[in-house]
């Protein structure tokens, strides 16, 4: 009579597990892995268009309740922003390819790294940022829809093809410039970015 309880037992168990298993994967499938982007995760033969591949077109859009939750990661707790407001940064811009395409992103979108997308630890998602390659000049709009990357050094993951056109997918990384673009007509528009998200402005 005691085989019930213990079959019961077994199965809470391995419940447990699995929604642990879940929850681990939703939030590290393509964001937790320490390795991202370099001259390896390209897409070996890249197509021959990737200049012609628009920027991201920022719309209005309701922000994802489930990818705007408090995290943790590596023992450190990320608070993302839990509205649009300005936001400006200086710092190194990484991306990531070919090892994370089709994966689910934060958002549980699938990325593709021939979309003009990014992934941050605290931007809103969806949002849209504008990058400014500070060695060259070269700007692009992509919309954050990930998480990441968790590395103290590090403001912003790219996808490939933003990499691309900012000119760094070689290098593997650069140094950017990362400033939010708001609805036009907005409260939020309006206010200077906070100083504690600016570093070294000119």
């Amino acid at each position: 009579m005691k085989r019930p309880a213990l079959d019961r037992s077994y199965a809470a168990a391995c419940a447990a597990r699995a929604l642990l298993l879940v929850a681990f994967t939703a939030l590290a499938g393509c964001t937790l892995e320490p390795s991202r982007g370099g001259r390896d995760d390209g897409p070996g033969a890249p197509p021959g268009n990737l200049d012609r591949i628009a920027d991201a077109r920022p719309k209005s859009e309701p922000l994802n309740p489930g990818a705007n939750s408090p995290y943790t990661v590596l023992g450190r707790k990320y608070v993302p922003y839990q509205s649009l407001k300005p936001y400006r940064q200086r710092g190194i811009a990484s991306w990531y390819g070919r090892k994370f395409h089709g994966r689910r992103t934060s958002s549980g979108e699938r990325y593709d790294m021939y979309a003009m997308t990014a992934a941050h630890t605290i931007l809103p998602i969806p949002s849209y940022v504008r990058v400014t390659n500070l060695s060259n000049g070269h700007s692009v709009v992509v919309r954050v829809n990930d998480r990441g990357p968790f590395h103290a050094e590090r403001i912003i993951d790219l996808s490939y093809t933003a990499a691309h056109k900012l000119g760094f997918v070689n290098a593997g990384s650069a140094q950017v410039e990362v400033e939010a673009i708001l609805p036009r007509g907005t409260a939020a528009a309006r206010e200077p970015p906070p100083l504690n998200s600016m570093t070294a402005l000119r």
